[in-house]
Protein backbone atom coordinates (compact mmCIF):
# COMPACT_ATOMS: atom_id res chain seq x y z
CA UNK A 1 0.00 0.00 0.00
CA UNK A 2 1.58 3.23 -1.06
CA UNK A 3 3.02 5.50 1.69
CA UNK A 4 1.54 9.27 1.57
CA UNK A 5 2.75 12.24 3.97
CA UNK A 6 0.99 15.41 4.22
CA UNK A 7 3.19 18.26 6.05
CA UNK A 8 1.46 20.68 8.50
CA UNK A 9 3.49 23.87 8.03
CA UNK A 10 2.94 26.48 10.66
CA UNK A 11 3.99 29.96 9.21
CA UNK A 12 7.26 31.70 9.89
CA UNK A 13 7.73 34.75 11.85
CA UNK A 14 6.06 37.84 11.27
CA UNK A 15 6.84 41.30 10.84
CA UNK A 16 4.58 42.64 13.58
CA UNK A 17 6.60 45.94 15.42
CA UNK A 18 3.50 46.74 17.69
CA UNK A 19 3.09 43.52 18.82
CA UNK A 20 -0.69 42.81 17.70
CA UNK A 21 -2.83 39.88 17.67
CA UNK A 22 -2.78 39.59 14.43
CA UNK A 23 -5.25 36.77 13.69
CA UNK A 24 -7.06 36.88 10.18
CA UNK A 25 -6.37 40.85 9.70
CA UNK A 26 -4.56 41.04 6.85
CA UNK A 27 -1.21 42.52 5.37
CA UNK A 28 0.84 40.77 7.33
CA UNK A 29 3.62 39.15 6.30
CA UNK A 30 7.16 37.65 7.00
CA UNK A 31 9.54 39.42 8.74
CA UNK A 32 13.45 38.41 7.22
CA UNK A 33 13.76 36.10 9.76
CA UNK A 34 10.66 34.05 8.73
CA UNK A 35 11.87 35.02 5.49
CA UNK A 36 14.77 32.78 6.80
CA UNK A 37 12.41 30.35 8.54
CA UNK A 38 10.62 29.62 5.23
CA UNK A 39 14.19 29.37 3.49
CA UNK A 40 15.40 26.97 5.84
CA UNK A 41 12.25 24.62 5.34
CA UNK A 42 11.98 24.66 1.59
CA UNK A 43 16.07 23.60 2.10
CA UNK A 44 15.26 21.06 4.53
CA UNK A 45 12.68 19.14 2.34
CA UNK A 46 14.34 19.42 -0.90
CA UNK A 47 17.96 18.53 0.02
CA UNK A 48 16.45 15.43 1.94
CA UNK A 49 14.55 14.27 -0.51
CA UNK A 50 11.18 14.82 -0.03
CA UNK A 51 9.14 14.00 -2.94
CA UNK A 52 6.77 17.22 -2.54
CA UNK A 53 4.14 17.42 -5.03
CA UNK A 54 1.36 20.00 -3.93
CA UNK A 55 2.31 23.24 -1.97
CA UNK A 56 -1.38 24.60 -0.28
CA UNK A 57 -1.72 27.44 2.07
CA UNK A 58 -4.55 29.39 4.05
CA UNK A 59 -4.99 32.60 1.74
CA UNK A 60 -2.63 35.05 4.67
CA UNK A 61 -0.12 36.67 3.12
CA UNK A 62 2.25 35.00 5.51
CA UNK A 63 1.24 31.45 5.36
CA UNK A 64 1.12 32.80 1.00
CA UNK A 65 4.81 33.55 1.79
CA UNK A 66 5.95 30.78 3.67
CA UNK A 67 4.89 28.46 1.04
CA UNK A 68 6.38 29.99 -1.85
CA UNK A 69 9.99 29.37 -0.88
CA UNK A 70 8.49 25.39 -0.91
CA UNK A 71 6.77 26.05 -4.41
CA UNK A 72 9.54 27.52 -5.75
CA UNK A 73 12.54 25.27 -4.77
CA UNK A 74 9.90 22.01 -6.01
CA UNK A 75 9.30 24.73 -9.19
CA UNK A 76 5.59 24.35 -8.38
CA UNK A 77 2.55 26.87 -7.41
CA UNK A 78 1.49 27.83 -4.50
CA UNK A 79 -2.29 27.10 -4.06
CA UNK A 80 -4.81 28.59 -1.27
CA UNK A 81 -7.32 26.49 0.15
CA UNK A 82 -9.22 28.78 2.94
CA UNK A 83 -9.74 26.01 5.38
CA UNK A 84 -6.14 26.61 6.28
CA UNK A 85 -6.70 30.06 7.63
CA UNK A 86 -6.39 31.14 11.11
CA UNK A 87 -8.55 30.47 13.93
CA UNK A 88 -10.91 33.20 14.22
CA UNK A 89 -10.39 35.39 17.96
CA UNK A 90 -11.73 37.89 19.40
CA UNK A 91 -9.11 39.36 20.93
CA UNK A 92 -7.95 39.80 17.33
CA UNK A 93 -5.91 43.33 16.69
CA UNK A 94 -5.44 43.85 20.49
CA UNK A 95 -1.73 45.18 21.21
CA UNK A 96 -1.19 41.66 23.40
CA UNK A 97 2.80 41.56 23.26
CA UNK A 98 2.65 45.46 24.77
CA UNK A 99 0.07 45.19 26.78
CA UNK A 100 -1.28 41.96 28.77
CA UNK A 101 -3.68 43.67 30.90
CA UNK A 102 -5.52 44.62 28.06
CA UNK A 103 -6.76 41.10 28.02
CA UNK A 104 -8.22 41.27 32.05
CA UNK A 105 -10.88 44.61 30.63
CA UNK A 106 -14.15 43.38 32.02
CA UNK A 107 -15.63 43.76 28.10
CA UNK A 108 -13.84 41.18 27.53
CA UNK A 109 -14.87 38.95 30.59
CA UNK A 110 -18.02 37.14 28.20
CA UNK A 111 -14.63 35.36 26.38
CA UNK A 112 -13.61 33.59 29.27
CA UNK A 113 -16.92 31.71 29.38
CA UNK A 114 -16.00 28.77 28.49
CA UNK A 115 -12.69 27.90 27.50
CA UNK A 116 -13.21 24.16 26.36
CA UNK A 117 -14.93 25.62 23.66
CA UNK A 118 -13.64 27.98 23.30
CA UNK A 119 -15.83 30.92 23.64
CA UNK A 120 -13.01 33.51 22.84
CA UNK A 121 -13.14 32.11 19.49
CA UNK A 122 -13.79 29.51 16.56
CA UNK A 123 -14.53 26.49 18.43
CA UNK A 124 -11.81 23.96 18.34
CA UNK A 125 -14.04 20.94 16.54
CA UNK A 126 -14.76 23.69 13.85
CA UNK A 127 -10.91 24.15 13.59
CA UNK A 128 -10.42 20.55 13.30
CA UNK A 129 -12.82 19.76 10.98
CA UNK A 130 -11.64 22.06 8.23
CA UNK A 131 -8.09 20.65 8.38
CA UNK A 132 -8.75 17.20 8.33
CA UNK A 133 -11.14 18.11 5.30
CA UNK A 134 -7.81 19.68 3.78
CA UNK A 135 -5.74 16.82 4.26
CA UNK A 136 -8.40 14.64 2.58
CA UNK A 137 -8.68 16.48 -0.25
CA UNK A 138 -4.95 16.82 -0.57
CA UNK A 139 -4.53 13.51 -0.24
CA UNK A 140 -5.45 11.26 -3.25
CA UNK A 141 -3.71 14.03 -5.67
CA UNK A 142 -0.50 13.28 -4.06
CA UNK A 143 -0.60 9.37 -3.52
CA UNK A 144 2.76 8.51 -2.91
CA UNK A 145 4.70 11.64 -2.48
CA UNK A 146 3.80 14.44 0.17
CA UNK A 147 2.05 17.53 0.33
CA UNK A 148 2.99 20.65 2.01
CA UNK A 149 -0.24 22.15 3.69
CA UNK A 150 0.89 25.95 5.25
CA UNK A 151 -1.17 27.21 7.88
CA UNK A 152 -1.32 28.62 11.52
CA UNK A 153 -0.56 27.55 14.94
CA UNK A 154 -4.12 26.79 16.85
CA UNK A 155 -5.50 24.80 13.81
CA UNK A 156 -2.59 22.52 13.64
CA UNK A 157 -2.37 22.07 17.37
CA UNK A 158 -5.45 21.41 17.89
CA UNK A 159 -5.31 18.61 15.04
CA UNK A 160 -2.73 17.19 16.33
CA UNK A 161 -4.35 16.67 19.41
CA UNK A 162 -7.41 15.35 17.82
CA UNK A 163 -5.36 12.63 15.51
CA UNK A 164 -3.23 11.71 18.88
CA UNK A 165 -6.87 11.05 20.80
CA UNK A 166 -6.40 14.12 23.37
CA UNK A 167 -8.84 16.51 24.63
CA UNK A 168 -8.93 19.83 22.22
CA UNK A 169 -8.63 22.05 25.39
CA UNK A 170 -5.41 22.76 26.30
CA UNK A 171 -2.81 25.50 28.21
CA UNK A 172 -1.45 27.32 24.86
CA UNK A 173 1.75 27.52 26.85
CA UNK A 174 2.13 23.58 26.19
CA UNK A 175 1.45 23.76 22.29
CA UNK A 176 4.39 22.31 20.23
CA UNK A 177 3.79 24.03 16.94
CA UNK A 178 6.63 26.59 16.78
CA UNK A 179 7.08 28.92 13.90
CA UNK A 180 8.11 26.99 10.98
CA UNK A 181 7.47 23.60 12.42
CA UNK A 182 6.41 20.94 10.83
CA UNK A 183 3.43 18.71 11.84
CA UNK A 184 3.76 15.52 9.23
CA UNK A 185 1.04 13.22 8.82
CA UNK A 186 2.21 9.73 7.13
CA UNK A 187 -1.00 7.39 5.33
CA UNK A 188 -0.89 4.06 4.12
CA UNK A 189 -3.65 4.96 1.73
CA UNK A 190 -5.72 6.63 3.65
CA UNK A 191 -5.39 5.01 6.93
CA UNK A 192 -3.31 7.81 9.64
CA UNK A 193 -0.05 5.44 10.65
CA UNK A 194 1.64 8.23 12.15
CA UNK A 195 2.43 12.01 13.15
CA UNK A 196 5.97 13.51 13.54
CA UNK A 197 6.83 17.01 14.74
CA UNK A 198 10.00 18.62 13.79
CA UNK A 199 11.77 21.85 13.41
CA UNK A 200 14.04 22.57 10.43
CA UNK A 201 14.53 26.00 11.59
CA UNK A 202 14.57 25.40 15.01
CA UNK A 203 17.94 27.35 15.50
CA UNK A 204 15.79 31.17 13.90
CA UNK A 205 13.43 30.79 17.02
CA UNK A 206 16.19 31.88 19.21
CA UNK A 207 14.47 35.37 19.76
CA UNK A 208 11.84 35.40 17.23
CA UNK A 209 8.79 36.79 18.54
CA UNK A 210 5.24 34.87 18.27
CA UNK A 211 2.18 36.81 18.59
CA UNK A 212 0.43 34.18 21.18
CA UNK A 213 0.53 35.36 24.79
CA UNK A 214 2.85 32.65 27.06
CA UNK A 215 4.66 30.83 23.81
CA UNK A 216 7.38 32.76 23.01
CA UNK A 217 10.44 30.61 22.98
CA UNK A 218 12.16 32.82 25.67
CA UNK A 219 8.76 31.96 27.81
CA UNK A 220 9.00 27.87 26.80
CA UNK A 221 10.19 25.47 29.52
CA UNK A 222 13.61 23.98 29.23
CA UNK A 223 12.42 20.54 27.47
CA UNK A 224 11.13 21.70 24.63
CA UNK A 225 13.72 20.97 21.76
CA UNK A 226 13.94 20.76 17.86
CA UNK A 227 12.94 17.46 16.92
CA UNK A 228 14.54 15.89 13.99
CA UNK A 229 11.85 13.43 12.06
CA UNK A 230 14.33 10.56 12.65
CA UNK A 231 13.10 11.01 16.26
CA UNK A 232 16.74 12.74 17.23
CA UNK A 233 16.95 15.94 19.13
CA UNK A 234 19.00 19.84 18.17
Amino acid sequence: MQRTTVHLVRHGEVHNPDGVLYGRLSGYGLSDRGQQMAARVAVTLHTGGHDVRAVVASPLLRAQQTAAATAQAYGLEVETDPRLIEAENHFEGLRVSTNRWELARPVHWAAYVNPLRPSWGEPYREQVRRIRDAVAAVLPRVGGGEAVLVSHQLPIWVTRRHLEGRPLAHDPRRRECSLASLTSLTFAGTRLTGVEYWEPAGDLLVGARDMVPGTSPAELPATVTSARPDGETA
